[in-house]
């Protein structure tokens, strides 16, 4: 109850990067039944 998915927050595939962002970039392999956005946006949470 109350438990958002992390791509909610964490995942915004519209965004455009700006000149004055810091990149970085993560491999992830998600485990068998979590889609590739959830866990790329669980790392990103966990970045952040």
């Amino acid at each position: 109850a109350g438990v958002k998915d992390y791509k909610l927050t964490y995942y915004t595939p519209e965004y455009k990067t700006k000149d004055t962002d810091i990149l970085a970039a993560f491999r992830v392999t998600p485990q068998p039944g979590v889609p590739p956005e959830e866990a790329g946006a669980a790392v990103a949470a966990e970045s952040s």
